[in-house]
C-alpha cells in the first residue's frame, strides 16, 4: 500500500520565505516538515512507499529525499557521525515524485498519483500536518480492516462556528476502537459510519462539527472517481466530492481522534506554536528551549 502527500502549494502565506524555500522544507526543530510526515506515513507496517505529489518549481524536495554521499563522507570526516547518519536516513527513505502541473485542487493533486496506487487502497496525509506520536493512519487502518477494507477518514470536534474552515461529516456512531469501548460520540476513539461529506459548510448548514484532520485511508474507487470529478467549491476538484459519491457503491467510516494529537504548520503563527511546543516537550531541547526564553524575560506578554 502508497500513501500520498500532497505537497503541491504555492506557500503564499509564508512568502518571502518560500520565495526559494518550499512550504515543506521549513524547519520544525531539527527537520523539515515533510519529513516529520514521510515517518509517519511509513510507520504501519502496510504502507511500503511514499509519493510526494509536488510541482515542477520544487526541486528542493526531490533534492532532500536523495542521497547525498559526498556530504554524509565530509560530515564523518569531521567526527559528526550523528549528522551524517541524519542525512543519510533523509536520503535512503522509500519516496517517489508525481506532479500535478497546475493548481487544480486537492482531488486532482491526489489522482495525479493514480499510476502507483495500482488499483488499491491508499493513505492521503496532508503535508502541512505533524502527529509526532504518529498514532493516527495506525488507527485508521485498524477501522478499515475491521469493515472489510472500507475507506476511513480521521475527524477531530471543532467549534460549531469554524466548521466553516474544514471538511466535515455527517453520519452516526458504528462503535469504538478496541481499549476506548466507553468513549462518548466525539471523543478520541469513537468510530462513525459516513452517510455524507460537506465541504467547507456554513455553520447553519453543517452536519456535524466533526472535521477531517488531514489523515484518510481511501478505496480504490475514490480514486477512480477523481478522474472525472467535476470542479467543486472555489472551482477546484474537491477530494470530499469524489468521497461523498462514493458513498453511493460502498461504506465509509471516520475515527475520531484527539484535536491536540497534531500540529497544523499550514500557517506562520501555527508553525511557530508547532516549533516552539515541540521545542518545550523535547529532551534534546527542552531546557536550552526554556533557558532561552528565561533570559528573554519569559513569556509574559
Amino acid at each position: 500500500m502508497k500513501a500520498i502527500i500532497p505537497a503541491a502549494g504555492l506557500g503564499t502565506r509564508f512568502l518571502p520565505s518560500t520565495k526559494c524555500t518550499p512550504k515543506e522544507m521549513l524547519p520544525v526543530l531539527d527537520k523539515p516538515v515533510i519529513q516529520y510526515v514521510v515517518e509517519e506515513a511509513l510507520e504501519p507496517e502496510e504502507i511500503d512507499g511514499v509519493i510526494i505529489v509536488t510541482s515542477p518549481g520544487k526541486p528542493e524536495l526531490l533534492s532532500y529525499f536523495q542521497p547525498d554521499r559526498s556530504l554524509e563522507a565530509l560530515l564523518r570526516e569531521r567526527g559528526k557521525a550523528e549528522y551524517a547518519n541524519a542525512v543519510a536516513e533523509a536520503g535512503g527513505m522509500p519516496v517517489d515524485f508525481r506532479y500535478q502541473y497546475e493548481p487544480r485542487g486537492l482531488g486532482h493533486a491526489i489522482r495525479s498519483a493514480a499510476d502507483a496506487t495500482a488499483g488499491e487502497s491508499f493513505l492521503v496525509l496532508l503535508g502541512d500536518y505533524v502527529v509526532p506520536s504518529r498514532s493516527i493512519c495506525k488507527a485508521m487502518l485498524e477501522v478499515s480492516q475491521a469493515h472489510g477494507g472500507a475507506s476511513v477518514v480521521a475527524v477531530a470536534p471543532c467549534a460549531p462556528e469554524d466548521v466553516s474552515r474544514y471538511g466535515v461529516v455527517a453520519g452516526e456512531r458504528a462503535g469504538s476502537l478496541a481499549g476506548f469501548e466507553s468513549v462518548g460520540d466525539e471523543e478520541p476513539g469513537a468510530v462513525w459510519r459516513i452517510s455524507g461529506l460537506v465541504e467547507k459548510p456554513a455553520p447553519a448548514d453543517a452536519p456535524s462539527n466533526l472535521y477531517i484532520v488531514g489523515r484518510y485511508l481511501l478505496s480504490p474507487l475514490v480514486m477512480d472517481l477523481l478522474a472525472d470529478q467535476e470542479p467543486g467549491k472555489g472551482g477546484e476538484i474537491q477530494l470530499t466530492d469524489a468521497m461523498a459519491r462514493s458513498l453511493e457503491r460502498e461504506a465509509m467510516y471516520a475515527v475520531v481522534v484527539d484535536p491536540l494529537s497534531g500540529y497544523d504548520t499550514g500557517t506562520p503563527s501555527g508553525w511557530m506554536a508547532t516549533n516552539a511546543l515541540m521545542a518545550a516537550s523535547d529532551p534534546r531541547f527542552a531546557d536550552e528551549f526554556w533557558a532561552a526564553i528565561d533570559e528573554r524575560g519569559g513569556l509574559g506578554r
